[in-house]
């Protein structure tokens, strides 16, 4: 099967299963959280750095997904939609946690020259952890922008910041990644 055509079929039976959600059919919605509640999880989880949170959240989102099915427009991502709907979410909890993002005009954000990755011996066991340990205001800008591929755009304007301040954020969020796992690359 051809991509085009595996995701044609994924299309088809993702407007399927909303179309009967939209019906009131129950077990079309258990289809639509069993398909994509571990995918989200790991989003919340990635934002929060709270298992139970994650889940707390989950939940809250999967409710408004249920509640608000009927405004999903024929034709639109479901996945897409889903995931904006998990984020907001997210970011909600993490504005009632008051996270700060440091506002930063006037920088200048370097584009990355090449790194030759093959002189570094991380794994991604050693990057997830270095991650967690960010300051949320970093991570949550790294997660939007290189898990859930979101735009420095877009999440400038979820956050309420400043494209610059959101570019900044990743790269500060990045370098300090680094410098965690080279540390512990040194230490072992």
């Amino acid at each position: 099967m051809k991509a085009s055509e595996n995701n044609l079929n994924q299309t088809l039976l993702a407007e399927n299963v909303v179309d009967r959600c939209k019906k009131g059919d129950v077990r079309a919605f258990r289809e639509l959280y069993d398909a994509y509640s571990a995918a989200m999880y790991n989003i919340c989880v990635r934002m929060t750095n709270h298992g139970s949170d994650a889940e707390d959240i989950l939940q809250e989102a999967f409710i408004q997904v249920y509640r608000s099915i009927g405004k999903l427009e024929r034709g639109a991502s479901l996945s897409a939609w889903i995931k904006r709907i998990v984020v907001n979410h997210c970011l909600n909890y993490l504005r009632k946690k008051k996270v700060y993002f440091e506002e930063v005009d006037n920088v200048e954000v370097r584009e990355e020259a090449g790194v030759d990755e093959s002189q570094f011996s991380w794994t991604v066991g050693a990057i997830k952890a270095a991650i967690t340990t960010l300051p949320t205001g970093y991570r949550t800008v790294l997660n939007l922008y290189l898990f859930e591929e979101y735009s420095h755009k877009e999440i400038a304007e979820m956050l309420g910041i400043s494209e610059s301040t959101a570019k900044t954020q990743y790269m500060r969020a990045k370098e300090k990644v680094r410098q965690i796992v080279n540390q512990q690359n040194i230490m072992n």
